[in-house]
């Protein structure tokens, strides 16, 4: 039996200076955590319950799947090489030397290891599909560490792999680690939403993750209450409303209108009477390519239009320019290409490139502008501008694609009502990497044919802190926190009032001993400290229920306090374990 007495259970009063968030502060105040340096945390006692029992509903969940490995943290960098993450990484990976000078890195993931694994070991189809996870600390030199457990330099990360044979194999592979993090983040009692998303950094294709709405998230949920369709920001997607085109001027041709000092999208609109859905914006970029011949770099111009009301969405873009690094423009850079100064940029007279291969510029249109007339861009002229300009006849572009940010209250692609926009703390994320590592690092088996086919991979990871903080994130108040018994160190603590008392504290100790015996987690309180203060620790750190013993044992009765709620029920001494069974039950 633990007793709090016995325990290292270091409560604070007050949260540390530096605490913004209510997980920061309650995993301080609780004693969960305490901080080694930034952006590195120790778990103490009740934080390593609590996240023992995490890892080990992650664990039951994908035996079901998989197999677990352990892998290396420390990754030589000649694996990062082979797979070009080690330049893409940047100052987020940790890099170090061995005593003979031999490049390394900690690994913040293991994409690279996994598939060393597979290129040397799977020869055949009939070893497939596999599926392999690991549970193990990973590291990023995260920047600007805060917010607690949210945004450090070292974390706990489940992370798996699939290796199958073809598109179709890949599917049911995550399908079945879809449904596996359902199941994993319902048993931890999480209140989440599965988006649509953006693969980033990973490569691959389909991407999905997991999020839990909460104010202190630093990504954005667009989503639809009417029909449940939900994306991240940096890959949702929304109807818009049809807009009038203005009626041409003139013979319709592209017609040169003086707009002196008038710069900006607003401006220009003012100026010439009309609304910022007719004109177009130009975005300048320079983006770093490779010859595939001789590797050497060169920069090449990416210009962006978009309607003139509408903003960029960077990840967006990023997947239009295929991944490439890109910076804005220089003034002696845009006057090299639109021979004009910025502000009164436009598409009009430029030989533009006709797909990606080709060497000119790239000129990508949003879709929003698709099928347009009449808009008005700028000349590439100080002090004037265009009207009557069409996509597609005056100019064509090198490639149509969706780059724009949607906006909180637009409508739903699919159902037509308002979208919401939360912030939310992500958990989980699948991904469908395709071809990307396995082609690159040679992993391949031989088919039925006996033809050598490359495997296809997918990658699936989840936060295990983030869970924790999520959960913490999802359910307090100004007293502390209340956990899910699932996740909570201990689902109840029993609390005698009077430890001197020997009448309250052997009741306390046999009812401690009972739950116990029937299968629930008990911390007896057992300080002799006053009641006031054992209740304040017992609503500070996150156990559901606590059962009060008190002046009604002479009535054969205790108190039951639900955390969540407050509720207070009597229960009878004798049957204290089928109360709480009953309440497992109707969980």
């Amino acid at each position: 039996m633990h007793r709090w007495s016995e325990s290292f259970i270091p409560t604070l009063r007050e949260a540390p200076a530096d605490a913004e968030v209510a997980s920061h502060k309650f995993l301080v105040r609780a004693g969960y955590i305490r901080q080694l340096a930034a952006g590195i945390y120790s778990f103490l006692f009740l934080g390593n319950r609590s996240f023992n029992k995490i890892m080990a509903i992650v664990r039951e969940e994908m035996d079901k799947i998989g197999q677990e490995f352990y892998l290396p943290a420390l990754h030589p960098r000649e694996l990062w090489e082979a797979s070009g993450r080690w330049s893409v990484m940047g100052e987020n990976l940790f890099r170090l030397k061995d005593r003979k000078g031999a490049d390394l890195c900690l690994g913040m993931t293991e994409e690279e290891v996994m598939t060393e694994i597979a290129r040397k070991e799977l020869r055949s189809y009939k070893q497939l599909p596999q599926i392999w996870y690991q549970i193990q600390s990973k590291f990023r030199d995260e920047p600007r560490p805060k917010s607690g457990l949210l945004r450090v330099r070292q974390f706990m990360m489940k992370d798996a792999y699939s290796f199958d044979i073809d598109a179709a194999a890949l599917d049911i592979s995550y399908k079945k680690h879809y449904d596996a993090y359902r199941r994993i983040f319902d048993r931890c009692g999480l209140k989440y939403v599965v988006v649509e998303a953006d693969s980033g950094a990973m490569g691959g294709s389909q991407s999905q993750e997991f999020m839990v709405r909460t104010p202190v998230g630093e990504d954005q949920v667009v989503s639809c209450d009417a029909c449940g369709y939900a994306a991240n920001l940096e890959k949702a997607a929304s109807k818009l409303e049809a807009v009038q085109d203005l009626a041409p001027e003139g013979d319709g041709k592209p017609l040169e209108v003086h707009t002196p000092g008038q710069k900006t999208i607003e401006d220009v609109a003012r100026f010439l009477g009309v609304s910022p859905k007719n004109k177009i914006k130009t975005l300048a970029y320079m983006a770093e390519e490779k010859d595939v011949k001789t590797r050497e770099s060169h920069a090449r111009a990416i210009v962006v239009l978009m309607r003139g009301d509408h903003q960029l969405n960077e990840a967006k873009f990023a997947a239009a320019n295929g991944g490439k690094e890109t910076r804005p423009m220089q003034e002696e850079e845009i006057k090299q290409l639109f021979r004009s100064p910025a502000g009164f940029l436009g598409p009009v007279g430029i030989d533009w490139a006709k797909d990606f291969k080709d060497d000119r510029p790239i000129l990508l249109l949003d879709q929003a502008l698709q099928g347009r007339k009449n808009l008005i861009a700028g000349a590439n002229k100080e002090d004037y501008h265009l009207k009557n300009l069409a996509p597609g006849q005056d100019f064509r572009p090198t490639a149509y694609a969706d780059l724009r940010g949607v906006s909180a209250g637009e409508a739903c692609p699919n159902c037509g009502q308002p979208l919401r926009i939360d912030t939310a703390v992500e958990v989980g994320h699948i991904f469908k990497l395709g071809y990307k590592y396995s082609e690159l690092m040679g992993a391949r088996v031989l088919d039925k044919n006996g033809k050598e086919v490359t495997v296809i991979m997918g990658s699936y990871g989840i936060g295990i802190e983030r869970i924790l903080t999520a959960a913490i994130e999802q359910s307090n108040d100004e007293n502390g926190f209340w956990l899910p018994p699932q996740i909570a160190p201990f689902e109840i603590v029993v609390c005698p009032t009077n430890v001197k008392d020997d009448v309250l504290l052997k009741t306390a100790t046999d009812i401690a001993g009972n739950l116990e015996a029937a299968g629930f987690d008990v911390l007896l309180d057992d300080r002799d400290e006053r009641p006031g203060v054992k209740f304040k620790d017992a609503d500070l750190v996150g156990i559901p229920f606590r059962v009060t013993v008190g002046k009604k044992v002479t009535e054969g009765t205790v108190e039951v306090v639900e955390r969540s709620t407050r509720l207070v029920q009597d229960a009878s001494i004798g049957a204290v374990a089928e109360h709480f069974k009953a309440l497992r039950r109707a969980r």
